[in-house]
């Protein structure tokens, strides 16, 4: 594989593979989608972001003279973190003494380094795989010194994929909160709140362990507003929640009286101050580590307007803030869609409006789904018989939900299109099954394993009349 290009294939529309692309706005918002991804390949990131002059390694304006340091080691996890890894290589080659990065199983395969290992984990609940990963990592460091460099590489994916539970708490406990806090529809913030204090790793502990060694952590963002303690639930940042504000997610979320009891203990103890917190941002372990966000939602954003401003549209990235439930976010998006056919907006056609961002779901039916899915199906009742208008969504990871796709494709006949297969895509909706009635029309939007991780995109794009 080129080192430049990222690990995604060809973007496919599911209708596309037996029939034709039905108009030029499809074809051309196909192409932004691809174009999107490709702006966010993480190799692409560190090059921009990370120079070495044969001597100093320049990173975030800092200089580190390799002359100081006996050993460079190269650590991380998460979706991005291998293409990452194949940038160090080619900026760093033999001065690496040793390497490891964890990314999920399904990356096998798409990325070969040379020096710097690359194991596999579960998403989004750590396995036995990822838990091993981990120890294997820092085994390879052993007890670091000041004499040494460490590069660590993280992005979204890496809560789960860095596994290493806090003493008496177990991979299952992590794995049934997990899941618990997800069909709650909790946000990643809370997500990683508790996950963070129940792993010996996560919300700087990682800092702690590698310390006095110097740390350069390099961060792909998937999280709304880049809080870099939030993704990856911050191995190597200062954390700023604490036992009681896990406690509180928890209880909010109606899943204290039903997790396992040594959550429960180890939460308990830690606020009333028996078990350590994670370190603050006054703690001495930060005072070598520096971290970098390299890459974010907005280079997704910024790759498919390139695109659709060269096939002619006026094209706005609304914005990379985009949270809150995903059915109601599709109908605003159906709303919008009916001001630009209307003529009864400040947007004329023909134009592409870009939403970055993460919406979320709350589990309550038993169907088969993603959040970018339920984006695009919660908008095409509203957008049915729109004429040259093309709502599309997905997750720049290649996954949404757990599903074989990145998200969804929808204009003006799919309501149709549902209606002629005796389909009520309320009732889909209702019962978390986006995925079976988009597959049925013809709506699904595929893009293979992408080896990025930089958040959601949204696409509404509205040829001439």
């Amino acid at each position: 594989m080129n080192k430049t290009t990222k690990c995604a294939k060809a973007v496919i529309w599911d209708g596309a593979s037996t029939q034709p692309i039905p108009t030029e706005v499809h074809a051309d918002v196909l192409k932004s989608v691809d174009s999107s991804l490709a702006n966010a390949d993480p190799y692409l990131m560190v090059k921009r972001y990370v120079r070495f002059d044969g001597v100093n390694i320049v990173a975030g304006g800092q200089r580190y003279n390799l002359h100081n340091f006996k050993r460079l080691f190269v650590v991380g996890a998460g979706k991005a973190s291998a293409r990452m890894a194949v940038a160090i290589e080619d900026l760093l080659g033999e001065k690496i003494y040793a390497g490891l990065v964890i990314v999920p199983h399904t990356h096998k395969g798409l990325v070969t380094t040379q020096r710097i290992g690359i194991g596999f984990g579960s998403h989004p609940s750590p396995d036995r795989s990822g838990f091993k990963n981990t120890e294997r990592m820092l085994e390879m460091v052993g007890k670091p010194s000041a004499d040494d460099l460490v590069l660590c590489l993280i992005s979204g994916g890496g809560s789960s994929l860095l596994a290493l539970p806090f003493d008496g708490i177990s991979l299952e406990d992590v794995t049934n909160i997990t899941l618990s806090l997800q069909k709650s529809g909790a946000d990643i913030y809370e997500l990683n709140v508790v996950r963070k204090h129940l792993s010996a790793v996560q919300g700087g502990r990682l800092a702690e362990r590698l310390y006095p060694a110097s740390v350069i952590t390099m961060i792909v963002s998937d999280v709304v507003g880049n809080d870099l303690s939030t993704i990856a639930s911050g191995p190597t940042t200062p954390d700023p929640s604490t036992f009681r504000d896990a406690v509180f997610i928890l209880k909010k979320r109606n899943i204290w009286d039903t997790s396992p009891i040594s959550v429960k203990r180890l939460l308990e103890m830690g606020v009333s101050g028996s078990v350590s917190e994670t370190p603050k941002p006054s703690s001495h372990v930060f005072r070598r580590v520096q971290n970098i966000l390299i890459g974010d939602n907005f280079d997704a954003c910024a790759g498919a307007r390139s695109t659709l401003q060269k096939k002619g549209y006026r094209t706005f990235i609304m914005t990379t803030q985009i949270t809150g439930e995903a059915k109601g976010f599709g109908r605003i998006l159906s709303s919008i869609s009916r001001g630009i056919a209307d003529e009864k907006s400040t947007f004329r056609r023909p134009v592409a409006l870009i939403f970055g961002g993460e919406t979320t779901v709350k589990v309550q039916g038993n169907g088969k789904g993603g959040r970018n899915q339920e984006v695009v199906l919660s908008a095409c009742k509203g957008v049915y018989n729109l004429h040259n208008i093309v709502v599309c969504s997905f997750g720049t990871d290649g996954i949404d939900g757990v599903t074989d796709v990145a998200g969804g494709i929808i204009d003006g006949t799919t309501f149709a299109k549902a209606e002629t297969n005796n389909l009520d895509i309320d009732d889909f909706l209702e019962n978390n099954d986006s995925y079976s009635c988009l597959k049925i029309t013809g709506s699904l939007l595929k893009t293979g394993v992408t080896c990025t991780n930089v958040g959601d995109v949204t696409i509404l794009a509205a040829g001439v009349e």
